[in-house]
């Protein structure tokens, strides 16, 4: 990791905050890469279950770094798409921990996002179309699956901001904080989910994440596909013993 994007783990959380404040964390090539490294980290690490999102000087993200697209530089990275992160999220829960503006492909990294904590005077949108352009980065694809269809064309077309509050009545936002807390927040919900059983954790999101796509005869098969394995675990006879025994489980992720 270079300055550009910072990378901490602990108690089962990994933190991953774009470093450009001076550009409002603007996504580069390097940023992208350096995103889809940490994830791909998160992904394999046993002791991780759950990754937040966040960026550096009180804002999120401000999209693509224009400048830098203009000098050829193109921030998508192989099977995982805009600033590493947009077109394949990773398999274990991901917060979105957003201070300040979300927009464009900023907002696309929102919504690649499980879960997302939100300060009050936070701002997010998909203003594409005021510059002539498609949000392409997932933005088109997703909200409209997150927020009601007629509210997500309005913005899509509108080009317009939207608050967190507006967004956490909408469904989309978790939790509304203070000015500079939304980190903390985060980290605070990813607290909840990191003490939990990381292989449940991860099979939950995938069954979660997946079953829009299986159809009504076939999904209990394809969830008892995944979800059985996790029931013949290692952390599955940790939690009955622990919760027998009256203390903390110690997980081991298998």
């Amino acid at each position: 990791m270079s300055d550009e994007v910072l990378y901490t783990t602990e108690d089962g959380v990994a933190v991953i905050t774009i470093n450009r404040p001076e550009a409002k964390n603007a996504v580069n090539a390097a940023v992208a890469a350096q995103v889809a490294e940490a994830l791909d980290d998160l992904d394999s690490r046993k002791d991780l279950t759950v990754g937040v999102i966040t960026g550096a000087g009180g804002t999120f993200c401000a999209g693509m770094d224009l400048k830098a697209f203009m000098k050829g530089e193109v921030p998508v990275v192989e099977g995982r798409g805009f600033g590493g992160v947009a077109g394949a999220p990773p398999k274990k829960p991901l917060i979105a921990a957003v201070e300040g503006y979300a927009l464009a492909g900023g907002f696309e990294a929102v919504l690649a996002c499980d879960l997302v904590v939100a300060a009050d005077d936070a701002k997010f949108g998909i203003p594409e179309v005021k510059r002539g352009l498609v949000a392409g980065g997932g933005g088109l694809l997703r909200l409209q699956h997150r927020i009601p269809r007629n509210l997500a064309t309005e913005f899509a077309l509108t080009g317009d901001f939207v608050g967190a509050q507006r967004l956490a009545d909408l469904g989309l936002v978790n939790r509304v904080t203070g000015n500079g807390g939304a980190l903390d927040g985060a980290k605070e919900l990813a607290g909840s989910i990191a003490a939990n059983g990381p292989l449940a954790v991860r099979v939950s999101k995938q069954i979660m994440a997946s079953s829009d796509d299986w159809s009504t005869s076939e999904m209990w098969d394809q969830q008892n596909e995944l979800a059985g394995p996790v029931f013949v675990s290692h952390d599955a006879m940790e939690g009955a013993a622990a919760f027998a025994e009256k203390r903390t489980p110690n997980w081991k992720g298998e």
